[in-house]
């Protein structure tokens, strides 16, 4: 006995000495077999069996031992943990090897009272066949658990019951431990002061609650000034939305392509403008407020020292770059006019291909229409099927709804003359209720009544004697006392004056400090007034500098109308024109199947929306060629500025 408690007591040293998050399992099992090297041959296999066993099986033998420790071992030490996990791995793994006696002797050489209560905890039925066993399926499957691990339990449970009910009499026959008187403790009273007792408050007389107001209409109405500021909006944004019309209408067209057959530019502008009639608009134009270009632009101080450090740098790169074309560098003007050009050849491929691409569209519509004709007609055919299905069914539905209203009419007689027999007895009991609740409503308003006066009467009472105990507590005294200013206390302490004294130091130094204030507050003017100099002088250059910025802005602007003046009309390309082709005769066709079925075509749209649209995709086509004919020549006129501050 004493062996194997030698044993288990290594075993468990060594699982309170293993730590999950650091240790691994080999590297424990080696640095433990090379620490058992001094132990017996036969103790080394013992220990490390059952060491290995507890590190592998960690996970089922926790989970035990933590129920055990909510449930029946509350008051159990946690440093016997290992113990527990020992005496649980040897039951479920090891029995049948070791032996029931050899277990018995492992048990009884540990502590008695420990191991029996884990035992009953382990070896109840109700644990094994309940919670035990699902929690362990969550690990191994099910089958191996109940074959393997619990129905051995099950079978070695009377054995083990009377194991425990053998290390239950060791515990009853120990002799009960002699009890010492002990000291009891006499505790003191604290001397302390008597506390002033406190004053009877005066309690504050039953408010009358004043009759409530009625709730006004108008916190369940909106505002009248949210629904002017709504109606505002609304008119506001009518004429917005006109006056961009008007505008999309009434735009610049410059750079537009004309398709093909269609005459010069004059005559499609006439035709634009009988397409497309401006709206006249009978309300008044809305105003806007223009500041007078002419009036200055007034600048923080930050702004107007950025702006001047910003045309010093822009004045120094362009004294960098002359003193660079002085010293014999090369210009990118060729090359920039290069880089136009072939941007201009790009967007003019780039326009080529959204034209092949909307005409495709288009194709591939027409093909469409003739595609949904042929479906439009087949389903026609089906749907004169279903109708004469449908009126069949329909019929036969109708039949079915006569007699059903002839049952339900039956019904419904013999419901109502069950329901006025109801009506009756319920009228009497509703009597009767009424006359019981009009009584009790009397009674208690009579208690109600008499419990308020009582209550009146009472805190009538208690006013009258806390008013005559305020009266008698409280009695005037004088406090006063004469005090000389001129004085000097006579503290003994260093700088010792009287108040008046006192208070001509304090006058004193107020107006040292006021003094000192006034030079300061001098300093400060004369700063602001050279720091207002500098400023005026930047304004100065700033002025210069932005005229003759807007000097070349008006250049390049002459010179972006004389390059769109002077770019002529896209050329066609040989896709575009066969597209077209193909676009006529698929309409060609579409409108001979239309004049022989005398089918309107589905979904086509009038001939003036047609022309709406057309004349629309031209609008857009423009206004995409001008923004890439800007963007071209933004980024050939991008030195202009530094050019125009360098000559100034």
């Amino acid at each position: 006995m004493a062996y194997y408690g030698k044993c288990i007591e290594t075993v468990i040293k060594l699982l309170d000495q293993f730590k999950p998050e650091k240790d691994s399992p080999e590297q424990f099992l080696e640095a433990a077999a090379t620490s058992l090297q001094t132990l017996s041959p036969q103790e080394q296999a013992f220990i490390m069996e059952v060491l290995s066993g507890c590190l592998e099986y960690r996970k089922l033998l926790s989970i035990v031992v933590d129920a055990f420790y909510v449930r029946d071992g509350r008051l159990c030490l946690w440093a016997d943990y290992s113990l527990f996990e020992v005496i649980c791995y040897l039951a479920t793994f090891q029995l049948e090897e070791l032996g029931f006696q050899l277990f018995c002797s492992i048990v009884k050489s540990q502590p008695v009272h420990k191991v029996r209560k884990f035992l009953g905890f382990l070896f109840n039925p109700l644990n094994l066949g309940s919670w035990i066993k699902d929690e362990w399926s969550l690990i191994y499957e099910t089958t191996h658990v109940k074959e393997q691990w619990i129905d051995p339990l099950m079978r070695w449970q009377p054995e083990v019951q009377e194991l425990l009910n053998q290390l239950q009499g060791p515990l009853t026959n120990q002799p009960p431990l002699p009890k010492t008187k002990a000291k009891v403790t006499e505790p003191k009273e604290f001397n302390l002061t008597a506390p002033r007792p406190r004053a009877i408050p005066v309690p504050e007389p039953v408010p009358v609650v004043a009759k409530t107001r009625p709730v006004p209409r108008s916190t369940y109405q909106p505002p009248k000034e949210q629904r002017l500021l709504e109606t505002t909006k609304r008119y506001n944004r009518r004429k917005a939305e006109e006056l961009l019309l008007r505008a999309s209408v009434e735009e610049m067209r410059c750079a537009r392509p004309r398709p093909q057959g269609e005459p010069p530019v004059e005559d499609s502008k006439e035709k634009l403008r009988l397409r497309f009639p401006p709206r006249i608009l009978k309300a008044p134009k809305l105003t806007f407020y223009r500041p007078n270009d002419d009036s200055p632009v007034k600048l923080n101080t930050a702004a107007i020292l950025r702006e001047g450090a910003l045309y010093q740098r822009q004045v120094e790169r362009e004294l960098q770059r002359l003193d660079k074309l002085m010293d014999g560098a090369g210009d990118l003007s060729e090359f920039l006019k290069w880089q136009r050009k072939t941007r201009a050849k790009d967007l003019e491929e780039q326009l080529a291909t959204g034209e092949c691409r909307r005409l495709q569209g288009k194709l591939s519509r027409e093909e469409a229409v003739l595609a949904r004709r042929q479906v439009v007609q087949e389903k026609k055919q089906k749907a004169d099927q279903k109708k004469e299905e449908t009126a069949e069914l329909m019929q036969q539905c109708a039949e079915r709804r006569l007699q059903e209203e002839r049952s339900m009419k039956e019904l419904v007689e013999q419901v109502m003359e069950t329901q006025k027999n109801v009506k009756v007895a319920q009228t009497k009991l509703l009597k009767g209720r009424r006359q019981m609740v009009q009584e009790v409503i009397e009674e208690s308003r009579e208690l109600l009544q008499h419990s308020a006066e009582a209550a009146k009467e009472e805190q009538r009472r208690r006013c009258e004697l806390i008013a005559q105990l305020r009266a008698l507590e409280t009695q005037p005294t004088r406090k006063g006392k004469l005090v000389d200013l001129t004085q000097i206390p006579g503290y003994g302490l260093e700088g010792e004056m009287s108040v008046v004294e006192l208070r001509e130091r304090l006058a004193l130094l107020k107006e040292t400090q006021r003094c000192k204030e006034e030079e300061k507050r001098d300093q400060i003017i004369q700063g602001k007034r050279a720091k207002s100099r500098v400023l005026q002088n930047t304004v100065e250059q700033i002025s210069l500098c932005r005229a003759a910025m807007g000097r070349s802005a008006a250049l390049r602007w002459e010179e972006k109308k004389a390059q769109s003046a002077a770019a002529g009309a896209p050329s066609r390309d040989e896709r575009v024109l066969e597209l077209q082709r193909r676009i006529q005769e698929k309409a060609a066709e579409r409108r001979g199947q239309e004049a022989l079925l005398h089918v309107p075509a589905p979904r086509a749209a009038r001939p003036k929306q047609q022309a709406q649209l057309e004349a629309q995709r031209g609008l857009e086509l423009e206004q995409s060629r001008e923004r890439r004919l800007r963007a071209l020549q933004r980024g050939g006129s991008a030195r202009g500025p530094a050019r125009c501050l360098g000559a100034v």
